[in-house]
């Protein structure tokens, strides 16, 4: 059976994160984080989704705010290393993904941010990720 929740959730997560940067300017993660109530595995995909739609900022030291990204070229490049993974493997968890990319937890949840906005993966009840 196909979970169709999480990955769409990811773009519902952040547009919590743009409304309050919107209104409230820029901001820390762990201020976005208490406002909108989400865990660090619901933040970082949601920076990843904002960074694809070139619309956040990191001004250092995990402050954001809305603007032309600069976020591309590390996001992008950790999707890049997450799909060229699921290309080979097939499918694959989150503890396999971090052993075979060498990434960090958040740098892969933020990687597959980046390709849940670009419509390329999904994810089954086992929490198995797959390219569509």
């Amino acid at each position: 059976m196909l979970v169709r929740e999480q990955i769409p959730h990811f773009g519902v997560n952040a547009g919590k994160i743009w409304g309050i940067l919107y209104q409230q300017g820029p901001q820390s993660k762990e201020k976005l984080m208490t406002l909108t109530h989400l865990t660090e595995s619901e933040f970082y995909p949601s920076l990843g989704w904002l960074a694809r739609e070139d619309k956040i900022f990191e001004e250092g030291n995990e402050w954001y705010r809305l603007d032309t990204t600069n976020l591309s070229d590390r996001i992008g490049t950790h999707a890049g290393i997450i799909w060229k993974l699921l290309d080979i493997w097939g499918n694959i968890d989150l503890s396999s993904m971090r052993h075979l990319s060498h990434l960090d937890e958040k740098e892969i949840y933020a990687a597959l941010g980046w390709l849940a906005r670009e419509d390329k993966i999904w994810m089954d009840e086992k929490k198995r990720y797959y390219l569509k």
